[in-house]
């Protein structure tokens, strides 16, 4: 009986909480923090787990092994990534129309970075673990340009407000 009114006295905690906070990660004022913390994460992960394979290939290898077959993957998805992470982001930012909430349009303006930061994010961590596997130059060159990119990809409010179709009032508000 007690286990049952505790376990009733959380789901009625739960269901005020849910009810009350179902947005609260997409307000205006904390938008911007929250997708900053997004990106940071990946990008601090990526830097990490570089260092750590440097660290444990001690150097690196400038020739071409004919039976490396990362030669030829790492390249491919390096540039797949990197075109189809810029198209897909501008595709998805044509999407938010001048109409649409100012919750919406940042909610469809993070998906779309989202996406574009997994598709760098994807191969450099491809490129570092051929890196860290085979030792050549040219997959921690590689991952090195797509940390480098998605480092400048970072969002700032100076993007956000040329890249979304804002009212005056929503800038107001971020």
């Amino acid at each position: 009986m007690v286990l049952n009114q505790g376990l009733q006295q959380v789901w009625n905690y739960y269901m005020r909480y849910r009810s009350t906070n179902r947005t609260s990660f997409m307000q205006p004022k904390t938008f911007l923090k929250t997708l900053a913390s997004i990106h940071f994460s990946l990008s601090a992960g990526l830097i990490a787990f570089a260092a750590f394979a440097y660290w444990k290939q001690g150097g690196f290898v400038a020739g071409i092994d004919s039976e490396d077959f990362f030669i030829y993957i790492v390249p491919i998805f390096a540039a797949t990534g990197y075109f189809l992470g810029k198209t897909l982001y501008q595709k998805n930012i044509e999407k938010i129309t001048r109409e649409a909430s100012l919750t919406s349009k940042l909610g469809k303006y993070q998906n779309a970075s989202i996406i574009k930061y997994a598709l760098a994010e994807g191969p450099a961590l491809i490129a570092l673990v051929a890196y860290y596997l085979k030792g050549n130059a040219m997959h921690l060159a590689i991952a090195a340009f797509l940390i480098l990119y998605l480092f400048s990809q970072r969002p700032t409010k100076q993007k956000l407000l040329t890249e979304l179709q804002l009212t005056a009032q929503e800038k107001e508000a971020l």
